[in-house]
């Protein structure tokens, strides 16, 4: 802890204010190529779902089948898959998609640690970022639906992120999907209890999400959304 400290407090001072000016003019065409890869792949893909979770869940573990499972019947109902292209659940909803003959896309991101792109990524659909700002962006404009598995910082990034973007009218009201009751009914119990109870929301925002325990529930309330637009996904 106070080696941390030290690196901290020598960061700071060793800071040049005018080189970082210089360097984030710079970086800013780094941004964009990330995003204009993004976009050029991504809008050839079709109609997805995105299915968040996390990277630690392990391979027997009845999360990981859940979502190979929900992936699959979502991928059967015509959606493309889009994942965090890592292992966990996120090589789960890629694997069921693969099983199912769907499209299926992978949108890593550069890690310190190395977060490895699962096997079940076609190549040419597979997206490296280093930015997760960017990454994110891709994730909210190209799915039209979210399934969040259980999963941690990263997984409630990703799920604040949709819904807040549909709350303040940023985004078109999609499906979004809680998978894990059990999981999820602590922050949902807080959510009604506390954020709701100080007027930090509204009680129509508790609506924006849906609470599923089976794959059948989660792919069923998302072809339901659909269906009462007539919409169906057509690739």
């Amino acid at each position: 802890m106070i080696q941390e400290e030290d690196m901290i407090k020598e960061s700071f001072q060793q800071k040049n204010w005018s080189e970082t000016i210089s360097y984030d003019t710079w970086e800013i065409f780094k941004v964009m190529s990330e995003m204009v890869e993004g976009f050029q792949k991504l809008t050839r893909i079709g109609p997805c779902v995105s299915i968040f979770g996390s990277a630690r869940t392990n391979e027997d573990h009845k999360y990981y089948k859940l979502t190979e499972e929900i992936a699959y019947l979502l991928t059967k109902s015509g959606f493309g898959i889009i994942t965090g292209g890592g292992k966990g659940i996120m090589e789960a909803a890629n694997k069921g998609a693969h099983f199912a003959g769907g499209k299926s896309v992978g949108l890593n991101i550069a890690l310190p640690f190395e977060q490895k792109p699962n096997p079940f990524i076609d190549s040419n659909r597979l997206l490296t970022f280093d930015y997760f700002f960017v990454r994110k962006t891709m994730f909210m404009k190209y799915s039209m639906g979210f399934v969040a598995m259980p999963g941690g910082y990263g997984t409630l990034d990703e799920l604040t992120e949709a819904i807040t973007l549909i709350q303040t009218h940023k985004q078109a009201r999609f499906p979004i999907v809680l998978v894990g009751k059990k999981y999820w009914e602590g922050l949902v119990n807080w959510i009604k209890s506390v954020v709701l109870d100080e007027k930090n929301i509204s009680a129509d925002d508790l609506d924006l999400f849906f609470l599923a325990d089976t794959a059948e529930e989660t792919v069923n309330f998302i072809n339901a959304f659909y269906r009462q637009y007539a919409l169906k996904p057509n690739f």
